[in-house]
């Protein structure tokens, strides 16, 4: 029996397996929807659909450097354990070589690059796909950044979790100790001038309910309250402290805290241009299963059968 295009489809639309795996099973099964079906869930282990709800707060940072060119790629997936797996490792470091490669626009134009792993392709994304099913959690990309053309590309790796991309101009070591600063330090910018403007305004509204709780303590004790003009300095001063801690050229540099990093920079003839720090999972909010619950769901549905 001919198997056609609208039969991989629809075997796809309903398993969400790699649309080659699909062919397969559908050819291996003579064309019977149903017996493809159980094919791929023999031999994928679980349905890639199902999995693709499921959080992915773990994963692996990954990058790839060759001459002037630098990516750096986080790739999540649902716990510890996957990260550790060959095949997923494999994904997460041909990402990176094919980010520097390509220069793809966003992350879908990098799903649709053209790769091949263990017997799944031809894209980037069809072996993403696969590999969910085979190994049984959902796993994406998250975000990737890539460094070309303008300067010097360094990187460093604490482990799989801290990954540091640095641009610039001068000597290779400084610029290498500059990337394992930043994975300890963790600024947010370059200089002062570039904090995000909303990261700045975080701080003040921070600083000002200091200042109003410090004041109603003041009124507790029968004390006098400080002046405006003493509280707007007291919260200029906290913003202003905060700026030059999480800004990189302002903060004392790991190696040697009698200097700062603009320093230390200085004194090696090297011109940092920009970096990008990921830490895997920042940001994203993991779920904390309720155990009892879910037995509860499953002893419902038990006796519902």
């Amino acid at each position: 029996m001919a198997i056609t295009a609208s039969m991989v489809a629809e075997l796809r639309a309903k398993t969400d397996a790699p649309m080659m795996e699909c062919k397969k099973a559908l050819t291996e099964a003579e064309g019977d929807m149903a017996k493809a079906e159980e094919l791929l869930r023999v031999k994928l282990g679980t349905k890639a659909g199902k999995a693709a709800s499921r959080v992915t707060a773990e994963g692996v940072v990954t990058s790839f450097i060759e001459g002037t060119t630098g990516a750096m790629v986080e790739v999540n997936c649902e716990t510890d354990f996957v990260t550790k797996n060959d095949s997923f490792l494999a994904l997460a470091n041909a990402a990176a070589r094919l980010i520097a490669e390509n220069n793809p626009a966003d992350l879908s134009a990098l799903g649709e690059l053209p790769y091949s792993q263990d017997g799944f392709g031809p894209t980037l994304e069809e072996v993403r796909k696969g590999l969910i099913g085979k190994i049984g959690e959902n796993m994406s990309f998250r975000r990737f950044k890539r460094y070309s053309g303008a300067g010097k590309v360094a990187g460093y790796l604490h482990g799989t979790r801290i990954g540091v991309l640095v641009e610039f101009d001068g000597e290779d070591v400084s610029a290498k100790d500059t990337a394992m600063h930043i994975a300890a330090m963790k600024p947010v910018a370059l200089t002062s001038a570039d904090v995000p403007a909303e990261f700045i305004e975080r701080e003040r509204s921070v600083a000002t309910a200091k200042a109003d709780e410090a004041n109603k303590e003041l009124l507790a004790a029968g004390k006098s309250v400080q002046s405006d003009e003493i509280v707007a300095k007291r919260i200029d001063g906290a913003v202003q402290k905060y700026l030059k801690e999480v800004s990189l050229f302002n903060q004392p540099f790991v190696k040697n805290d009698k200097q700062t990093v603009e320093q230390m920079l200085k004194a090696a003839s090297t011109t940092v241009k920009g970096f990008t720090l990921y830490v895997v999972g920042e940001g994203i909010e993991k779920k904390v299963d309720d155990f009892a619950a879910e037995v509860a769901a499953q002893v419902a549905a038990a006796k519902g059968a």
